[in-house]
């Protein structure tokens, strides 16, 4: 063989070898991480899609799975799982399935979207006993019994899970804590809607996003709480194991936005508001790829536990009540009672 003819041949393997590596999907290519909905009876289960399935985002993880799900009792919910089905199914190409043990077989994570925290126990059972990491939507749970289940079945299969309001990741909202103008946070009062739901606790259904952003800003420790009712406005005190002092004014009558007014060693600040769905989504997206849940178990439950203390100081004529009272009772009472 000439040299002309050995050089040619020796091209000729390197554009094969070159052409074999482009045709073959490289091992160093990241498979995505494959998510599965339970519970399409709320925007968040279309919205969360459209972020996490969008190429730009670059968030490592895709929906591929659903489970309709949907509460008939609720019009909110049964009225809207047809037409966010059929969103998922011939926008995004989600697979329904037909039960959640199926939805588990098909996933590496799942976020609990039902808009109804009723049935969130049951449907969360499941997915901890398949091991997989779970993000579980506001309200956690229908009352505080079952958060406190859920979370003790999330421990003893050591499943990494957890919950949040998107408010609490607004950078407006969360970056309150150190603020340079603010200094140490010595007291807030947050506002938010709060329309009531007669299923729920009160403050479970809408008012939870002004809860979060009062925690969000305060942190944990609250010791008691006071509610003051009126048709159109709750005002709920929450007084810290360090004594200070902070607030929700839940709002069913005029203006209603989101937000805080912030008390501070160095100033007084009103907050951010609400910036979307994206900065929760970060968050969610970070929790599947590390399995470190951002919010520790506590504070969640601390959380419920001040909106189901608002419902007993309520029904008390607006007498304090303590947290650890309402924590006491609900570790008694069987889960799936209000």
């Amino acid at each position: 063989m000439s040299a002309i003819q050995l050089f040619r041949c020796r091209c000729w393997r390197v554009l094969a070898f070159l052409a074999l590596i482009v045709s073959v999907p490289s091992m160093a290519e990241e498979q995505p991480f494959r998510l599965g909905i339970i519970g399409l009876d709320t925007s968040h289960a279309v919205a969360f899609t459209e972020l996490i399935n969008d190429a730009s985002f670059q968030s490592g993880c895709k929906v591929i799975a659903a489970y309709p799900g949907g509460s008939e009792d609720i019009p909110s919910s049964a009225d809207r799982v047809e037409g966010y089905t059929r969103t998922l199914q011939e926008k995004f190409g989600v697979e329904m399935v037909e039960s959640i043990e199926a939805l588990c077989e098909k996933v590496d994570g799942v976020l609990l979207e039902s808009v109804d925290g009723r049935p969130h126990l049951e449907q969360i059972k499941p997915v901890l006993k398949a091991r997989i990491p779970v993000f579980v939507d506001k309200p956690v749970a229908g009352s505080l019994a079952d958060a406190l289940e859920i979370y003790r079945l999330a421990r003893l299969h050591n499943v990494p899970c957890w919950s949040s309001s998107s408010l609490r990741y607004s950078s407006g909202i969360i970056g309150m804590r150190n603020h340079e103008k603010v200094g140490e946070v010595l007291g807030c009062a947050a506002f938010s809607p709060c329309p009531l739901e007669e299923h729920h606790p009160d403050l479970y259904w809408y008012g939870i996003h002004g809860v979060e952003i009062l925690f969000t800003i305060m942190g944990t420790g609250c010791s008691s709480v006071t509610r003051v009712h009126s048709e159109g406005t709750d005002l709920v005190v929450g007084r810290w194991e360090d004594g200070r002092i902070g607030t929700f004014r839940g709002i069913r009558q005029g203006h209603s936005p989101y937000g805080a007014l912030v008390y501070g060693s160095k100033g007084v600040e009103r907050s951010g508001s609400y910036e979307g769905y994206r900065p929760l989504v970060e968050e969610i997206v970070k929790f599947f790829k590390t399995g470190e849940p951002p919010i520790a178990p506590d504070e969640t439950i601390e959380i419920y536990a001040f909106m189901t203390a608002a419902d007993v100081s309520k029904a008390r004529g607006g007498t304090p009540v303590s947290i650890e009272e309402v924590i006491q009772a609900a570790r008694l009472k069987p889960s799936g009672e209000k």
